[in-house]
Parts: structure tokens; C-alpha cells; sequence
């Protein structure tokens, strides 16, 4: 069951001029339909303002408190900074006149949210009435009645036809001129890498595998360790890539699956510069994927080792970085990881570049999380200039590790250039 299928529980306190059960089982169809239906955000809203509303609590509506009840922003959360709840208040509006446009719903019971305020109005569909005359037969010329009737009706009927008429043009007319929603903040932060031309190359790291001692010493070792390794040596260390790193590529896909895109994905050992040439370019992963080392290197933030450490460097305040993790830490006591995420435009491809790579596994698994869920790229974005999807950007991501996963995503520094 959706979400905002469990905020509908039976209330108390409902308005005498409406019918409460009518307009649950209209509010299921309303988010039941596209318009709402391929949303997490508009259901979840306008599920909420219903209920309230039907329980006589609409007029208590307020904008910081839809933040924190159904999209569970911070009590002290800056809603200039984050209008989530006008915005998405303002698409719901749009939906609800599309949907109720479509003479298809006509007979349907109306759910507004009037501009200005979060509360919900319901009322029947408007069905118009035919005034009925009285007789006066008796002080008027019968035949001259009958032909003032018969012209009435006429005239009537033409009126109907030609309102009818009109209503439909003006009806698609403002259809079509009603701006479409705008688009979602994932769409316009992968769109210079979905609009590009050519193949996209998703390109992952590849972990050091655990040699098998006893099969090296029953082998030649130049054979075994050289270009000329038998064929099952080879294959027994084949296809050794992170999960974490493989759960990234999923989540950074989506973009491409959605809109149809061709793309492949090769690792990093493999992904050659002729290949990276030939389109947008996705890097998976850090300290094991070389192409990622390559294109951040001039970048300010970036990943070196130093004295068994791993480190990720602000070039700009190197005295400042504290974002590192030793070597030789055993895994099981990693409880924080850090990550960068970078969209830029490369001048040594010439193509468009994503790039989502943590320290370890964990920090680059947090990174994909920003790249694929709207309210986590919101988050980084809030303090971003007006106009940042005509730039480059690069941020520092923290994440807390619980049990080997990683927490939900931090930012911690950001750059647009």
C-alpha cells in the first residue's frame, strides 16, 4: 500500500456539507492516475491536506509544518531556502486542473487546493439547470405563444451548441497553454550527459583481487603473472567488481534507462581513451579506478595516499583536510567514509562528466544515493548559485557505516565553477 494510503484513518471532526467517505474514495482515484501516481511527493502532500481538511484542521495548515510532517525536514528547517512544500503545492494545483479539465472526470467529485493557503475545498460537479416557465395560456394568444415557444427553444438550443463549441476550444486552448511541471532536479542535473551525443561509458573501479597462493606456485611465474597467463588463471580472477560500486551503477543508470540512452559499462582497467571520447562518461569508484584519479587530479577536491593513509584533499586549504582513513583500519571497525561528486565538463575528452567515488565501498555507494534520490541532490543543491546547470560542481559527501552500509549522505563542502 502507498503511503499516503495509511494517512486515511476515519475522523471525528468532519465538515456537516461533505461527505468524507466520497471524498477518500475520490482522493484514491485522483492519485491512482499519472498525474499524481508516478510522484512520491505530490501523493504524499496532497494526501495529507485532505485528511487535515476533512478533520476540520485545515485552516491550521502551515508551510513549515507540511515540511516537517510529511516531507520530515528539521523542526528549525529554512523554508526560503527550501520551498519543497510551495513547490510541490503549486504542481499539485496544476495536476488537479488537468485532471478535472478532462471531460472524462466531469461527473467526479472536485478536490481543490485554492491558491494561498493548504486547505482543501470539496463540492460536487457543476451541472447546469434548466429554468422551467409557468404557463400563462390563458391571457395570451395561443397560436403566438406556441410560435414564441418553438423560437425560444430554438434559440436555446443554439446557445447550447455554440457554448458547447466554445468550451471545448477554449477548454484545449488553455490546456495546451497551461505550462507543463517543471522538471524533476535529477533530470536537470543528468541532462547535459542524457542530451549528449554518442554512447555513454559507465566505467567502474576494480577492488585488488585476493591472489590464490597455491595456484601462483603451481605455475610458471612468468606465465601465471604475465601477458601470457594461462586461460583459467585468468578467468578464476574475472568479474571481481564491488557490490557497492554495482548498486551505484544501477542507481546512476536510471537517468539513461528512463530516456532510452545507449551506454555501456566497462571497467576501469579496460575503458580505453578512444571509448571515453565517444560520449558522456560515468566514473564509478576512487583509489580503484585510475580514470577517476586522472580527471580529478587538477580539481579541488581529490583523493591521494599518504604515509598508509588514504586521504580526500581540499588543494585549496590542504592544511584543513580531515577527510581520511588509514589503510590498514580493519573493515569492520570503518564507521565514516567520505566521497566526492562531480559534474563537469572534461577538456581532455571533450564530454560530459559524472563522477561518484568514495574512499572506501561505503562512500561511494552514499555518492550514488545523492545521484539517484531527488531529496538528497535537493539538499546539496539548496545553496547552489541560480543558474547551476550551466556550471560545473564538484562536493564533498560524509556518510556514517552502520554494519558495513552506509548512512544517508552529508555535504560537507561544494564548488561551481
Amino acid at each position: 500500500m502507498a503511503d499516503w494510503a495509511h494517512q486515511l484513518r476515519p475522523n471525528d471532526k468532519i465538515p456537516t456539507h461533505v461527505d468524507a467517505a466520497a471524498v477518500r474514495v475520490q482522493l484514491e482515484r485522483l492519485l491512482a492516475h499519472p498525474l499524481f501516481a508516478n510522484s512520491k511527493r505530490y501523493p504524499a502532500l496532497l494526501a495529507y491536506v485532505v485528511e487535515q481538511s476533512l478533520q476540520g484542521r485545515g485552516d491550521e495548515l502551515k508551510e513549515r509544518t507540511l515540511g516537517i510532517e510529511v516531507f520530515k525536514r528539521d523542526p528549525d528547517y529554512d523554508a526560503n531556502a527550501d520551498p519543497v512544500v510551495r513547490i510541490t503545492a503549486g504542481e499539485i494545483r496544476k495536476r488537479l486542473a488537468q485532471y478535472y479539465i478532462d471531460h472524462a472526470h466531469a461527473s467526479e467529485l472536485v478536490i481543490d487546493l485554492p491558491a494561498g493557503g493548504y486547505q482543501t475545498h470539496f463540492h460536487l460537479p457543476n451541472v447546469g439547470e434548466h429554468a422551467h416557465e409557468s404557463a400563462t395560456a390563458s391571457t395570451v394568444d395561443a397560436p403566438s405563444e406556441s410560435k414564441r415557444k418553438t423560437f425560444r427553444r430554438v434559440m436555446y438550443a443554439a446557445a447550447l451548441v455554440i457554448l458547447f463549441a466554445a468550451g471545448i476550444v477554449l477548454g484545449s486552448n488553455w490546456y495546451r497553454l497551461t505550462p507543463p511541471p517543471p522538471p524533476d532536479t535529477l533530470d536537470v542535473f543528468w541532462a547535459p550527459l542524457t542530451s549528449a551525443k554518442g554512447t555513454a561509458t559507465f566505467c567502474l573501479g576494480e577492488p585488488a583481487k585476493n591472489i590464490d597462493v597455491g595456484a601462483i606456485q603451481s605455475l610458471d611465474a612468468a606465465s601465471s603473472l604475465g601477458k601470457q597467463e594461462p586461460l583459467y588463471f585468468r578467468l578464476h580472477y574475472a568479474g571481481h567488481l564491488s557490490l557497492a560500486d554495482v548498486v551505484t551503477l544501477t542507481r546512476t543508470t536510471a537517468e539513461f534507462e528512463k530516456l532510452h540512452k545507449d551506454f555501456r559499462v566497462v571497467p576501469a582497467s579496460q575503458a580505453s581513451f578512444g571509448q571515453l571520447r565517444e560520449g558522456p562518461i560515468i566514473l564509478i569508484g576512487a583509489f580503484d579506478n585510475l580514470w577517476t584519479l586522472r580527471l580529478t587530479q587538477h580539481l579541488r577536491f581529490g583523493f591521494e595516499s599518504k604515509d598508509g593513509v588514504a586521504l580526500l584533499v581540499d588543494r585549496k586549504s590542504p592544511q584543513q583536510t580531515t577527510w581520511a582513513t588509514a589503510w590498514d583500519l580493519p573493515y569492520q571497525k570503518l564507521s565514516r567514509d567520505y566521497a566526492i561528486i562531480v559534474r563537469m565538463r572534461d577538456t581532455v575528452t571533450g564530454q560530459p562528466v559524472v563522477i561518484a567515488a568514495g574512499i572506501s565501498e561505503e562512500g561511494t555507494e552514499a555518492a550514488g544515493e545523492v545521484l539517484y534520490k531527488s531529496e538528497y541532490l535537493n539538499e546539496l543543491l539548496k545553496n547552489a548559485p541560480k543558474n547551476w546547470e550551466q556550471m560545473n560542481m564538484e562536493a564533498v559527501i560524509e556518510t556514517e557505516v552502520i554494519e558495513g552500509h552506509s548512512g544517508p549522505p552529508k555535504v560537507l563542502a561544494a564548488e561551481y565553477w
